[in-house]
Parts: structure tokens; sequence; C-alpha cells
């Protein structure tokens, strides 16, 4: 049987009856994301006894079941789209809308006294209402603040007291082998917690999403998982859990997680413009083989090779040329040309970047601004 990489968001056809919950609310300020932890963020927890339920007692309160009403897509004979086939059929203009359909999936607060709450983008794809489901079970009405299909990640909001947000922790440090938690609203069946280790750090070519940079795990991760946490065992935020490997659709132990990393620049954005504003250098990148490697007299084959440089990008007015090797972008070291595209992708436009490259045997260092 062959094996599928499926996003991991739980659905179902139901009635009319629309979402329960609370008033919306305007967009607010997300203070201190990325600098420090969010409010009313967890203290560290830790294992003891031979138990992480201490560490889940602080951190399952940050992790809720989200509920999203769409409309399910309607099949439809492409003749019914010709608006002269329906006027000969007397058919109406308006053609009759698909089913409604109820979507189950996950979510993570992040900032307490905002009450933002991040998510998967295709959990919320094409959602008339947003509902979340706290652990205390008070269910609430949840507003779109913006989602990046790219990255796979949204960013949502809602108007509580007594909300927990989950600390944000370094998934840069992960390695693999460290055991993980992966919680969630897996089936609809509730709030639901497994464990794990991290199995591959890095993983991409995927074709799930424009951006990938996944944190693999064998922790079950199954449909209605889909924006839950991967948590680490100090009650830290490590991924947000996106999609898995089954042939059945279900967890096989391949699952998969976007990194805090790529969350928190996602989501400062999302807050910011209530979309991801990408820069551009302008050039043409390719792996680093070790073939190419060898003709190119280099000890390794880790980094990103430029092969093509866009005229009057910001690449060519920076310095660079072809035929370059990054190596590392602001002093982190560059893996693979996917790798350095994840990076540049991330950025804002107009930032500074400083890209260490192997130039004729030798390294330079070259700034360069995006554009977009």
């Amino acid at each position: 049987m062959k094996s599928v990489v499926r996003p991991v968001m739980f659905a179902a056809v139901v009635g009319l009856a629309a979402l329960t919950g609370g008033a919306l609310l305007p967009s607010a300020p997300l203070p201190g994301l990325g600098a420090s932890p969010a409010a009313a963020a967890l203290p560290l927890g830790a294992v003891s006894g031979g138990t992480i339920a201490p560490m889940l007692e602080q951190v399952t309160p940050a992790v809720v079941n989200i509920s999203v009403l769409s409309q399910a897509p309607q099949a439809e004979n492409p003749l019914l789209r010709d608006p002269f086939f329906r006027r000969f059929f007397n058919l109406p203009d308006q053609m009759p809308q698909g089913r409604p359909q109820v979507s189950a999936g996950s979510g993570v607060i992040v900032d307490a006294r905002n009450g933002y709450v991040v998510t998967n983008s295709h959990v919320v794809e094409n959602a008339q209402e947003i509902a979340v489901t706290l652990k205390d079970r008070r269910r609430l009405r949840a507003k779109l603040i913006g989602r990046d299909a790219a990255t796979d990640i949204a960013l949502l909001q809602i108007k509580a007291d007594g909300l927990t947000a989950l600390q944000l922790g370094d998934s840069d440090r992960s390695q693999v082998g460290d055991f993980v938690v992966a919680i969630g609203n897996p089936f609809g069946l509730g709030q639901t917690v497994t464990s794990g280790i991290v199995s591959a750090l890095g993983r991409s070519g995927l074709k799930i999403e424009g951006y990938e940079d996944f944190i693999q795990t064998d922790a079950s991760i199954n449909p209605g998982n889909s924006g839950g946490a991967l948590v680490n065992f100090q009650g830290e935020l490590i991924g947000i859990n996106t999609a898995i490997i089954g042939p059945a659709g279900g967890s096989v132990g391949i699952g998969f997680a976007v990194p805090v990393t790529i969350v928190r620049s996602v989501m400062e954005q999302l807050r910011e413009f209530g979309e991801v504003r990408r820069g551009r250098l302008g050039v043409a990148i390719q792996d680093l083989t070790p073939d190419l490697a060898e003709s190119m007299s280099l000890k390794g084959d880790e980094g990103a090779l430029i092969a093509k440089i866009e005229r009057g990008s910001p690449a060519d007015n920076g310095g660079l040329r072809s035929g370059d090797v990054v190596v590392a972008v602001d002093g982190r070291p560059i893996r693979s040309a996917t790798d350095f595209r994840n990076r540049i992708g991330l950025l804002r436009v107009g930032t500074p970047v400083q890209l260490t490259v192997v130039r004729s045997g030798g390294q330079k260092s070259v700034t360069v601004r995006t554009e977009r």
C-alpha cells in the first residue's frame, strides 16, 4: 500500500447549526514575542518520579481544540459554470452551495494577555466561523488574524480571562533523540497526549508546504492533531504538529511539526500585517553535491550553490557572484539550498542579512538587504 503525506485535520459534514462563542475583538499588539516569554507563560516543567504528569498539568491548559465551520466542496459539472448553458436550461444564476462542514483541529495559546492562538493554516482554510474550546470547556468565538499557507501557520485571537500561554522554546537546540510530547485533538476525541522522541531534524522535500524544515517525531499524531503542540520535557513549545505519513490516514510513527523558530517569525508578521511579507535576494540556488564540492576543492558538501543571479537584484547590487557557495546566514550554518531558501524566505522585506560565502577557496562576508 502506498504511503502518503497527509495534513492531520479531522472533518465531518453536519447540519446548519452555527458555532457558539463570545464576541470577536480587534487585533492587538503582541508584546515581547521573540524577546521574552508570552504573557502568563508557563514556568519550565520537569520530569520527576518517572512521570511527566506535573509538567503536563502546567502545559495542557495552553492547548485548545478548534472547530471550523465551512462549506464542503460540491462536485460540479464544468458546464454549470457557463452562464449561457445555465440560461439555456433555465438554471438559476447562483448555484447551490455545498453542504456545511465542521472540521476539528488543535491550537496553542501563545499570548494569554492578548488571546493569541496559533494553529495550522489548513485548519482554518475557507472558514466561515471558528470556535476555540479550552481545557476547562469554555467555548469561544475566534477571529482569524491572518494565515500563511506557505508555512501552514495561522494566528487566531480569542477574548477570555484566565488564559494560560505556552512558553516558546528554541527548536534550533533540539537534537535527535530528545523526548517530546504531542498534544492535540485526534479524531475529535478531545485533548490527548502522546509521547515519543525527535526522530529527525530539517526534513524537507515532502511537498506539503512551500517552506519545509520539519521536526520529525514518532509521537503519535493523527487527524485532528493539526495545529497542536509538540513540547519538550521542559514544558516548552518546540513545534506545531502539521502532517503525517500514513497509508490509511492514521499514525505509523512518522509525524512532522513546524519548528517554533519558523512559527515565531510568521506569527510576528501575521500580527503586524495580517500576512507574511517575504524578502527576496534574486538568486537561483542548488544543493552542493559531493561531486560539485570536490570539483570546487571544498572540504564539505554543506551549503547552497548560487547558480544564477538576477541582474539588478539585491544579490547583484550586494556583490554576490554565480558560483559562490553560501555556508552561513547571519552566522548560522547553512545545510542545503532548501535551508538557505527557508532562512531568506522568512526574513522581512528590507532586512539586512550577512552571508558567509566561499569564493575562490576563501571565505568572504557579504551583506545584502532583502527586497520584495
